[in-house]
This record gives C-alpha cells, sequence and structure tokens, in this order.
C-alpha cells in the first residue's frame, strides 16, 4: 500500500499479515480522494474501522487539521501503530481502540467535516451504520459528508434521516457510498 497524494505521496505503508484486513485498493482510492480533493483539507476527520490507517494517513497527508481513528482490533491497531511511526506522524490525529458504534454512540467532541467508514463486509453493517451516524445529534458539521465502502451485496438505502446519498460508484464486489447531511425541517422527513 502506498499513499497516493499530498505531501506522502508514493510513501509506503508497512507489509503485514491480517486475515480481517481488506484494504481499500489504490483504484477504490484513486476515485474516493479524487471526489473529495476539495473537502479534505483543513477539514476534521473521523475514520471508523481505520484497518490499517490508510484512509487517516491519506487525509493527514492532503492536510486535514485532524483525524480521529476508531478502531477495536488489536493487530488493526498495531499496524496503525507501526504506519504512524513509519512516516513520524506524532500530532494531528488520535488513535480510539474502541467500537465503532459506541464510539458514535458517545461522542461530545466538536463535529466532523468528513467521516469515512470502511466496515467489515463479513458483518454487513453498512446500513446500521449510515442510520447511526445520520441520527447522531452533533457528529456531523453543516454541509459535512459521509463515505460508507460496502460489499455489492449490502442494503444502502438512498436517504438515511439526516442524510442524502450524492452518489455511488462500483467496483466489483464493493462499492463507495457518498452521503451529505442534510437538515431536513419538521415534518420534511424522507419517508
Amino acid at each position: 500500500m502506498r499513499i497516493i497524494s499530498g505531501k506522502f505521496k508514493g510513501r509506503q505503508l508497512v507489509d503485514f499479515q491480517a486475515d480481517h484486513i481488506r484494504p481499500t485498493t489504490d483504484r477504490v482510492k484513486e476515485t474516493l480522494f479524487n471526489k473529495l480533493m476539495s473537502r479534505i483539507e483543513g477539514a476534521r476527520v473521523l475514520d471508523l474501522f481505520s484497518g490499517t490507517g490508510n484512509l487517516a494517513i491519506e487525509c493527514l497527508s492532503r492536510d486535514a487539521v485532524w483525524v480521529d481513528l476508531v478502531e477495536n482490533h488489536k493487530k488493526s491497531l498495531a499496524i496503525i501503530r507501526e504506519n504512524m511511526d513509519k512516516l513520524k506522524l506524532s500530532e494531528g490525529y488520535k488513535i480510539h481502540p474502541l467500537d465503532a458504534f459506541r464510539y458514535i454512540q458517545d461522542y461530545s467532541g466538536p463535529p466532523y467535516d468528513l467521516v469515512l467508514a470502511d466496515p467489515p463486509f463479513t458483518r454487513a453493517w453498512a446500513h446500521d451504520l449510515a442510520q447511526k451516524i445520520g441520527a447522531t445529534n452533533g457528529l456531523l458539521a453543516e454541509d459535512s459528508w459521509l463515505v460508507i465502502e460496502a460489499s455489492s451485496k449490502e442494503r444502502m438505502e438512498e436517504q438515511y434521516p439526516g442524510l442524502n446519498r450524492l452518489d455511488r460508484r462500483e467496483f466489483g464486489d464493493k462499492h463507495l457510498n457518498f452521503f451529505e447531511k442534510v437538515n431536513y425541517g419538521e415534518g420534511d422527513l424522507p419517508r
């Protein structure tokens, strides 16, 4: 795995052996970050199910002001720390060794401009995650985006309370879903 743009462009991340991780491919990552190009610089980013830290590091490389990485698998946490050490990153981020749903439920900090989520395909959590994020007050800033990578077999709606899908990109057995935060007036909730 390598960083595709920004100040760490071309830098390789650590090699690893982990059956539980399915890293985002360069092709998917390029599509994702081309779409997010103008949204990252100066953004507060939340990376849920961080895996290797690949997406979070890509955001830091592109001058995100802050990134929170949420991951609860011990091997993944070790890989994330190795990647941060390899790139000599010591500030601008925090690693949270927690369950992603618990982190969202208990969150009370400043809102995020961008949320990236790559839940395990074996769990089919994408739909539930979108519902939870959209319904959580204070997690998303005005005009923020949520991007969920999911299996092509998983259920994903066009709208969730507080979220409207802007785009969906397919890559074989997976797809990227781009949602924007929306504020509905009373009586205007999507059906």
